[in-house]
């Protein structure tokens, strides 16, 4: 594998974690709870549990009473509660 190619890899993860974090002041991470604030989104004001993360996206899991829904969302979408 070229030099290069590893170099530019890793700022292209750099920049996409960068990116991410700068969305909210603490990170999101596995086991994080999390509050949508996308106003476009059904989901906007819910509050959920990140279960994972794959790129610039996580898996949230939305629990009400009898129901539980898991929902793939922007980290962008996600604010720390």
């Amino acid at each position: 594998m070229p030099r290069g190619y590893v170099v530019a890899s890793c700022a292209r993860m750099h920049q996409r974690l960068t990116t991410a974090s700068m969305a909210s002041a603490a990170p999101i991470l596995p086991g994080a709870t999390v509050k949508v604030v996308d106003a476009t989104s059904i989901y906007n004001g819910y509050t959920g549990f990140v279960q994972r993360i794959s790129g610039d996206r996580a898996a949230v899991l939305f629990e009400g009473g009898n129901w539980d829904k898991l929902v793939t969302l922007r980290l962008r979408d996600l604010q720390a509660a």
